[in-house]
């Protein structure tokens, strides 16, 4: 007996229906990132390791999956080294390539092997998946896709600006409330300078990030396990807790870090950026500056974005931020850039949980036309061929067989539309039309045909 097919865990087979549903994801997210003026382009699945190792730290290099050379890759083994059983010096004799773990490294490396083709500065976004390692879990899968939209080579604050309003744009476009939250990396370093703890910065922001999780007397208490004083952690506690406006948080923050040139300068820009977000008519979504958010500190250095559905609960659902010398791991260094990621498998869910997809981005096929025998067909096809050119998805069944076989074919699909040619349609060169939803029939001609289906 032939043994049952799988597929490798933290990988997923889609449906038609599920395949319809990402691909309004997709699409819509990318008409935004056209209409702001970004530029796609695409990278190779599998990168050369000596790329992809020591980009993401050690764990992460861990998550890389890594492919095995071609023909005899024991060639140039000694048998102490087989011996050995050391699994990453092994790897690194007979695989020389890896799958992608993200879109950002492999960016860098495009941008800088085209900078001379390249226009400065440079709007570019990619909808691809990436590949991890991880132990799979719910939510959490080995392959996905991310949605990244990032400029590089500008330094100005117009492209957070600019960020923001498209996260506003896409989830407006799919009817999902949101809070944009937005920080800045030099903030929480100049708080960290504040209460004499600068050294302490990636332990500070890390405990302070967990305060939706874990609540106020755990990320102190992780705080005192990280060594910092009592004295320190008391004057995190005004600022952990902020509260009010935006404005009135960041005019509280310019007291507090009077002291940092770094938090001010973090300060500063904040305050632009809501500022001219306000001038162009602000967000039809809540824009909060948000204390807690940190989002990987070593590697973002400027405004940082993370996105929560409000009618959901579920992690976030985008985020991004500013990011220096993105290019310098390859030779290319000075070269400034900010960036969003949308999160398209959490969006999907977000979607499927508030029932928000539009019916013509799940329903393939509008029109179905019945088989009744080789005539019937050749009129049926000659009218679906105009249906098609006014743009209705259509098809005819493609065997003479039973009325209930056709029909339940059509409720498999959930085609709105089934036209019917028999005897006496064909006689009168019409058509019945039914509507599957409310089961109204009525005759029409080919044109009427069109025009009902094309109104609905």
């Amino acid at each position: 007996m032939a043994q049952k097919p799988s597929i490798p865990k933290g990988t997923r087979d889609f449906s038609p229906v599920e395949m319809a549903r990402r691909n309004y994801i997709f699409n819509t997210i990318r008409e935004v990132f056209y209409l702001y003026g970004f530029q796609q382009i695409e990278t190779p699945s599998m990168e050369n390791l000596s790329t992809l190792m020591g980009k993401y730290g050690d764990e992460g290099d861990k998550l890389l999956f890594k492919i095995q050379n071609s023909g005899d890759y024991f060639k140039g083994l000694t048998d102490e080294e087989l011996l050995s059983r050391n699994a990453p010096k092994l790897a690194s004799k007979f695989c020389e390539k890896g799958l992608r773990y993200d879109l950002t490294v492999p960016f860098a490396r495009f941008v800088v092997m085209h900078r001379d083709e390249i226009a400065f500065p440079f709007k570019r976004f990619q909808i691809q998946p990436v590949w991890r390692a991880d132990r799979p879990q719910k939510g959490r899968y080995r392959e996905f896709y991310q949605c990244d939209a990032d400029v590089v080579g500008s330094d100005s604050l117009l492209n957070e600006v600019e960020l923001i309003q498209m996260i506003d744009t896409v989830f407006q476009k799919f009817g999902v409330r949101v809070c944009i939250k937005m920080n800045n990396r030099k903030i929480l370093s100049g708080l960290a300078e504040m209460i004499g703890q600068a050294d302490k910065i990636v332990d500070i922001t890390v405990a302070i990030d967990k305060l939706d999780k874990i609540g106020l007397d755990n990320v102190n208490a992780e705080l005192a396990e990280k060594g910092i004083p009592q004295e320190s952690i008391q004057k995190l506690q005004p600022v952990i807790m902020l509260s009010g406006s935006n404005e009135e948080k960041l005019a509280t923050l310019k007291e507090v870090l009077a002291g940092t040139e770094t938090g001010l300068k973090g300060i500063e820009e904040c305050e632009y950026i809501l500022n001219i977000v306000k001038a162009m008519g602000g967000t039809k979504n809540e824009l909060e500056l948000d204390l807690t958010l940190a989002r990987g500190l070593n590697y973002y250095t400027g405004a940082i974005f993370e996105v929560k559905a409000l009618d959901v609960e579920i992690g976030s659902i985008s985020g991004g931020g500013r990011y220096d010398n993105l290019t310098g791991v390859f030779g290319m260094p000075g070269v400034s850039g900010v960036g969003i990621s949308f999160g398209a498998d959490r969006i999907y869910d977000v979607l499927n949980q508030l029932d928000l997809y539009p019916k013509e981005a799940v329903n393939s096929t509008k029109l179905l036309f019945v088989n009744f025998g080789e005539a019937e067909a050749a009129f049926s096809m000659k009218v679906m061929a105009q249906a098609r050119q006014a743009g209705i998805n259509a098809e005819v069944f493609p065997d003479n067989t039973k009325m209930k076989k056709q029909m339940a074919y059509a409720n498999a699909k959930q085609i709105p539309f089934v036209a019917i040619v028999g005897e006496s349609e064909l006689q009168e060169q019409k058509l019945t039309l039914k509507n599957m939803t409310t089961g109204e029939q009525q005759l029409v001609t080919p044109e009427e045909l069109v025009s009902a289906v094309k109104a609905c």
